[in-house]
């Protein structure tokens, strides 16, 4: 079976690697790709967004499958696009269409979606810059602290936790006035802010039946301690404590069952990853956001846990067979250290020379922002490469990722050395 991969993050590379140990594999393309899936596959210059591009290669190399790593080309239409093509319409996509994308794609859409079909969430209003005011008006009779998010795709950084009146206005007003976050902020979400402890669930479906992939926690903050900006993830860890059998029933039957449900009732059509963002408030499961695809970097912990055949898996998805699937999932723990580029979120360093690959013999190496330049290994994006390592314990896990982390080498480097820590010290 000839396989599409598109991306170019770790995440990708990941998905590489399950995907080349399958013997149902005859051969393995990704679109872009990067340094680290060329090793498992062909990389295809060809962008994610790139519909037309990634139709005509689907036909060059005979693809079968595809599977949509990040979140733009799904937004974008890229399932419909391919389904359009009346010579394409044998071809299996793991990846929602548009339409179901929408429930990432817009922040005020996924509420809506929540609210609607009784998924518990936090409570929200949505505003724009017509109704700013009003918004204003609205943060005066809130508590506090409490969240902004932009309504559209922010590459993660698009949430804003303010902690004071005059901070969550100003939030407001950037947002909408000065477009903070692009396009993306036209709509601004209000949300109430939930105390508790984030995981993330993900959850592959056919559309009529679904598989749960292992939990994971991941760090969002530049800083150890939580602190500093947002990011697009600078580690995670698989599984977690505190998502025991008892939370992950409620999790099944208050959030999964109702959210498939509800896309059904909706005549939505969704084949592919569901990556639930929750927070176990008070013992109970709320949804902080949807996402149409695998989360990076939690992909790299959850990705080595699963021992079942990847490929497999993703192919009855898209079949609609997942329900003669079974997936088996590993008791070791997955620990995963970013190594980020000097400055990153903000203005970050690229072109800077790579080392110490070679050096890591203990843990998975997954490149991320990573380029060949006159045959050395180049940073080229904020979050390099993604450094897992499992154990049978949480404790040697954290040691292999951090030691393998230690390792990479390039001009200006950041990691957080504090990954795992917490859910080491977590007593329940």
């Amino acid at each position: 079976m000839n396989v599409l991969i598109i991306g170019s993050g770790g995440r990708e590379h990941a998905f590489a690697w399950k995907i080349a140990q399958s013997p149902k594999l005859s051969n393995l393309f990704i679109a872009p790709g990067n340094p680290g899936t060329a090793s498992m596959g062909t990389n295809l210059a060809i962008g994610v967004a790139d519909l037309a591009g990634i139709a005509q290669a689907i036909r060059e190399h005979q693809i079968e499958l595809v599977v949509v790593g990040p979140e733009e080309p799904l937004v974008k239409g890229v399932r419909d696009y391919i389904e359009s093509q009346d010579d394409l319409k044998h071809v299996g996509i793991v990846g929602p269409g548009a339409e179901g994308a929408q429930l990432e794609g817009s922040k005020d859409f996924s509420k809506n979606f929540m609210h609607r079909h009784g998924v518990p969430t936090a409570a929200s209003q949505t505003f724009t810059k017509e109704s700013i005011e009003e918004g204003l008006a609205y943060l005066d009779t809130q508590s506090l602290p409490i969240v902004l998010k932009a309504d559209g795709l922010a590459a993660g950084k698009g949430v804003i936790i303010a902690l004071t009146l005059e901070e969550a206005k100003t939030a407001l007003r950037e947002m909408l006035l000065d477009s903070k976050f692009g396009d993306a902020s036209n709509k601004v979400v209000i949300e109430q802010f939930l105390r508790g402890i984030e995981l993330s669930v993900f959850v592959l479906t056919d559309g009529e039946n679904y598989v749960v992939l292992p939990e994971a926690k991941d760090y969002k903050r530049i800083g150890d301690n939580d602190e500093g900006l947002n990011t697009g993830g600078m580690g995670a860890v698989s599984p977690v404590p505190f998502a025991t059998a008892s939370f992950m029933e409620h999790v099944d039957n208050r959030v999964i069952k109702p959210t498939l449900a509800g896309l059904k009732a909706d005549g939505i059509k969704y084949q592919g990853f569901i990556f639930i963002g929750l927070m176990n408030h008070e013992g109970e499961p709320y949804v902080i956001e949807y996402n149409a695809r695998m989360g990076d970097p939690e992909t790299e912990v959850v990705l080595p846990r699963i021992e079942s055949d990847f490929l497999s898996l993703l192919l009855a998805a898209a079949k609609g067979t997942l329900n003669e699937e079974k997936i088996e999932i590993s008791e070791q723990y997955a620990v995963t250290t970013m190594v980020v580029a000097g400055g990153y979120p903000e203005d970050y360093r690229k072109g800077d020379v790579i080392t110490g690959l070679d050096q890591v013999t203990d843990a998975h190496i997954f490149q991320a922002g990573t380029r060949e330049e006159a045959g050395q290994l180049v940073t080229s994006g904020g979050r390099v490469i993604a450094l897992t390592g499992t154990s049978n314990t949480l404790e040697k896990a954290i040691q292999k990722s951090q030691k393998a982390a230690l390792a990479i080498q390039f001009e200006g480097k950041n990691f957080r050395r504090d990954i795992g820590l917490d859910v080491l010290r977590y007593k329940g």
